[in-house]
């Protein structure tokens, strides 16, 4: 990236965007300059952004719920602050799902918006967010060049027997199979853990991407092999309002029982259910830790045992473990999450020292533990801003 240039990467959510500035760094890399949310999105928007080590934004509009376009603007009124003065070269972004068409980083035009568009059926929790600041920085700055960075993308190095379902052929051939989710997560991990530990490399690793959507990822040589994710970003471990793997069965009961429609179901399963439905209580595992309700602790252990069961399913894929790696907002804040988990598979060798653990490592294992654990906080704009880099040739 030239001096004076900068890339700002949006990485929006369905209430959300986060936003990150980059320039060239002194080591011939990037390094960020500035960044900060908008949260509360479509009902009490509030904003928070610094850069250079000090606060440039801060806002709260109440009740005022506008969208991501209007997000946008108001993001547009502290640009020049944002990127202290340089130029906007490019703007990269989180799409969640890339389907069979897209599996690298993509300069985005007209074809490509309908063609993702098209997909918002696959995440409808994500899509649509992530495709909405594409629009609004197309209308408001045509002349910027974008870049989409997909979550399905790093799985795509997946064997072809873990990609698929046990359909007829005509299925998969109009692109029903396993996709992966989290992939820029991933491939931030995957990248960062040999600088930690030059050993795993070329390890065989389960990465748990646990927060608010939860997944892992078993990865040989820095390369994913099976995620728990599936078509959708629905499938896997129990999450803060998604309910995780579900007998499909069960979805045909509700229809048949309860007389439920697609969209009603898609609600249960996307906004009504994992920690939120099991313990009537809420979503935020900080909250589940705090209270003395029952509920919690049930969903709390739910929460746990899948993930634990589903750990042991991928060293099963991976044909053993050489190290376990917490990432995202609960593997990296929550010891009481690790340990528990570290606890239940100690099976396979996972030990983890109390003291690091507290501290919040990186390295949570103890000298010779038979498999080394991590907690490593992750950066996927990081990922988008070297993807959008990369894509666009600005080095």
């Amino acid at each position: 990236m030239r001096a004076g240039e900068a890339i700002l990467v949006a990485n929006a959510g369905s209430s959300s965007l986060k936003f990150e500035a980059f320039a060239a760094g002194p080591d011939g890399g990037i390094a960020s300059i500035g960044g900060g949310q908008f949260e509360g999105l479509g009902t009490a928007p509030r904003l928070h952004a610094v850069a250079s080590g000090r606060t440039i934004a801060a806002r709260d509009w109440g009740a005022d719920g506008f969208d991501h376009a209007a997000a946008v603007r108001e993001l547009g009124a502290i640009e020049g602050e944002l990127l202290g003065g340089r130029r906007l070269a490019a703007i990269g972004h989180r799409v969640v799902h890339g389907g069979m068409r897209f599996a690298e980083p993509l300069l985005v035009d007209e074809e490509a918006i309908a063609a993702l568009q098209a997909l918002v059926t696959l995440a409808p929790l994500h899509q649509p967010h992530n495709l909405a600041p594409i629009r609004a920085y197309r209308a408001a700055r045509p002349g910027v060049p974008q870049v989409a960075c997909f979550d399905t993308a790093f799985h795509r190095a997946q064997p072809a027997i873990a990609q698929s379902f046990a359909l007829p052929g005509r299925f998969a051939q109009d692109g029903v199979r396993r996709y992966g989710f989290h992939g820029l997560s991933y491939e931030y991990i995957a990248r960062r853990l040999p600088e930690l530990d030059a050993s795993l490399a070329d390890a065989r690793v389960v990465v748990a991407h646990l927060g608010n959507g939860a997944s892992l990822c078993a990865m040989r040589g820095g390369r994913s092999v099976a995620s728990t994710m599936g078509f959708t970003a629905l499938d896997g471990l129990v999450m803060g309002t998604r309910c995780g793997s579900l007998d499909p069965g069960v979805v045909l009961h509700l229809m048949d029982r309860y007389a439920m429609g697609p969209r009603e179901i898609e609600a249960l399963l996307y906004r009504q259910s994992g920690l939120l439905g099991v313990s009537g209580i809420s979503s935020d595992m900080r909250v589940l830790r705090a209270s003395p309700d029952p509920r919690a602790r049930e969903a709390i252990d739910l929460f746990v045992y899948r993930a634990v069961r589903e750990i042991g399913s991928l060293a099963a894929a991976l044909g053993g473990l050489d190290a376990l790696v917490f990432t995202a907002g609960i593997g990296e804040n929550d010891a009481a999450t690790r340990r528990e988990i570290a606890a239940a598979c100690a099976w396979l060798g996972v030990r983890i020292d109390e003291a690091a653990n507290a501290a919040g490592g990186p390295r949570l294992s103890p000298p010779g533990a038979a498999v080394s654990t991590w907690a490593v906080e992750t950066d996927e704009e990081r990922m988008i801003a070297l993807h959008t880099v990369a894509a666009l040739r600005l080095v």
